[in-house]
């Protein structure tokens, strides 16, 4: 008989009870059911966290054993949490010493394979996208009083804002298990190319060892310790112009792929008045400490506009409301903070009114910035993520552009990142535990600068295609531009990245660019494959699946090595097999050829 129970957190345990039955003519006596048995969940014995950040590419190796503590046979199934624009390369069990890779098959294969083999008793993992931000792994099946190992690796390039550089390890012991981690070790190696200023963990205590100006270790052990807040470190870099760095890699025979980061030195000599729509979600999600944060970055904002800016508040929840009805002058500012320290958090959230509320706001003749900050999903007004974005690209003019905040675990980040990129802007997403007010203000520091907006670029001497993100987005001063794409043959190039300062053009040309013939970055190719991954799966959001374009996601996600919704990895029995019978015989441990091999220990 087997038991399934479901603990109060994400891990599933799978509880096997094997008895002998009876020869198959004799009856078989009804036997009472056992009392519930008493779990102790999964236990974690160790995680190990190595971090390393080469430039802005950091790549994140997790180890962690889990013990079963329990008299039944268990299935681990947690959900594992992953930053923003990572891509999971690497799942790994370990059996009897000897490391078990993952294949990636399509996701309905996968999971065929995988309840076919735990049918059987046999030991298979699985590893499935969840959603945007989280995968599942499921591991089966670990016997009474034993251990699983299983390592876990993805990467993600990590943006800068005025040579400062922000990882983040999502974690939260509700995700792995219900009781405390014996050891937890974060270990982060960071190598720059320019030097490494102040390095700052604000989340954990962290010792810091330097070797020399280009090269930083930075260490984290605890024990008994019981995750409640993702592991965060910032450092800095050397202000000193960057220019333009390019990545390349090329394959004999093959086309290359490209990541080049830019950041100009904007230069202006004068202030530029603009206009600034504060868009702020007030449904009932939003009360209590949310909304007191909104209410402080609201009044950030307008207490920090130029004398010649114009502004406006747009407040939505089921309906939607205007501080007044035209933008006004910033004379109105403590008017303005009456308003916003007024608002309730009530109803429901009607995004679409509220956009298109701000769009009819716009004068096509001055520089616009809507700051959007929501919470929730659009559950009034239009709902479709497709037609919303539809309804804001027909009415928005090109001169505004949309900058969104999600605040918490449950926005769509399709829609947010969907209204940013067609409208020029950026999307943040504030992680619970993270002040509104404080990210807010950061972000509004940054675009009081002058910002190179239009942007088009330009490459003489190769031929490139297939970049993303398919819109540049608009640059302000200190930040980054991050492009990904392909080129056909290799060899120097001048590349050149023009746009408007002011109302006046400006030009940067950055000659003698070298794109790799043979060779190179090898991971090059893995971070355009997750960008064009996560546009086609964009794409197939917004307009239903197409046959071409799944297919195209398959064929990326196989060749590339990258989990997606229609990806899994998969480590099968007959893999562990083949693994053990290449190992002699040794402690006491038989293989049968064609047999199932049960693993009685799992070590390191």
């Amino acid at each position: 008989m087997r038991i399934r129970r479901f603990l109060p957190v994400f891990v599933l345990l799978f509880v096997s009870l094997l008895a002998a039955t009876a020869a198959a003519a004799q009856p078989i006596a009804p036997v009472p059911p056992p009392p519930p048995p008493q779990f102790e969940g999964l236990r974690i014995d160790y995680q190990y966290v190595d971090i390393t950040i080469d430039d802005q590419i950091a790549t994140t190796h997790i180890e962690q054993l889990f013990v079963n503590e329990n008299d039944w046979l268990l299935e681990s199934t947690y959900l594992f949490p992953l930053p923003k624009g990572a891509a999971v390369s690497q799942l790994t069990m370990w059996v009897n010493g000897q490391p078990i890779d993952a294949k990636i098959l399509e996701k309905g294969e996968a999971r065929q394979i995988y309840d076919e083999i735990v049918r059987q008793l046999r030991d298979p993992a699985l590893l499935e996208y969840v959603d945007h931000d989280a995968i599942q792994a499921n591991v089966f099946p670990i016997p009474a009083g034993e251990e699983r190992l299983i390592e876990i690796e993805y990467s993600q390039l990590l943006p800068a804002d005025n040579g400062l550089i922000h990882y983040v390890y999502p974690q939260s012991t509700n995700l792995y298990t219900n009781v405390p981690l014996d050891e937890q070790r974060i270990r982060v190696e960071i190598e720059s190319e320019q030097a490494v200023r102040a390095i700052y963990s604000p989340s954990h205590p962290v010792d810091i060892f330097r070797d020399g100006e280009n090269r930083a270790v930075v260490g984290y052990e605890a024990q008994n310790v019981t995750p409640e807040g993702d592991f965060g470190l910032f450092y800095t870099v050397s202000p000193e112009e960057i220019g333009l760095n390019l990545l390349s890699y090329r394959a004999v025979g093959e086309d290359g792929f490209f990541t080049m980061l830019i950041a100009p030195s904007i230069a202006t000599e004068e202030i530029v008045a603009k206009d600034v729509i504060l868009v702020l979600d007030t449904s009932g999600s939003m009360d209590g400490e949310k909304l007191t944060q909104a209410q402080d970055a609201a009044n950030y904002v307008i207490s920090h506009l130029n004398p010649e800016d114009h502004f406006n508040i747009v407040s939505f929840s089921t309906d939607v409301r205007l501080f007044e009805d035209n933008l006004i002058a910033p004379a109105a500012a403590e008017q303005a903070a009456a308003y916003i320290n007024r608002l309730a958090a009530v109803g429901g959230t009607n995004i679409s009114t509220a956009l298109l509320e701000a769009a009819s706001l716009v004068a096509n003749e001055r520089p616009t910035t809507i700051i959007f900050l929501t919470d929730g999903l659009a559950t009034e007004g239009i709902t479709d993520t497709g037609l919303l974005l539809n309804a804001v690209a027909n009415e928005l003019p090109a001169n505004a552009r949309i900058f969104a905040f999600g605040v918490g675990n449950d926005v769509d980040p399709n829609l947010l990142d969907s209204l940013t990129e067609t409208h020029r802007g950026t999307t943040t997403y504030v992680r619970p535990g993270e002040r509104i007010d404080e990210v807010v203000s950061s972000f509004y520091a940054k675009i009081s600068s002058p910002v190179l907006s239009n942007i088009d670029l330009e490459v003489d001497g190769v031929k490139i295609e297939q970049v993303y993100p398919t819109t540049l987005p608009d640059l302000f001063a200190g930040t980054q531009l991050t492009l990904v794409g392909r080129y056909r043959d290799g060899g120097s190039a001048t590349i050149t990245l023009s746009g408007d300062v002011n109302g006046r053009s400006q030009t940067f040309t950055y000659p003698d660019q070298n794109f790799n013939n043979a060779g190179g970055d090898e991971f090059i190719p893995r971070l355009w494959a997750t960008r064009a991954i996560g546009h086609m799966l964009r794409e197939i959001r917004l307009h239903g699946e197409n046959a071409e374009l799944v297919q195209s996601v398959i064929n990326l996600s196989t060749r590339y090595g990258i989990i997606t919704p229609y990806t899994s990895f998969l480590i099968e029995e007959d893999d562990i097999a083949e693994s053990l019978r290449e190992q002699p015989a040794a402690e006491g441990m038989a293989v049968l050829e064609g047999e199932p091999v049960e693993v009685t220990r799992v070590v390191t």
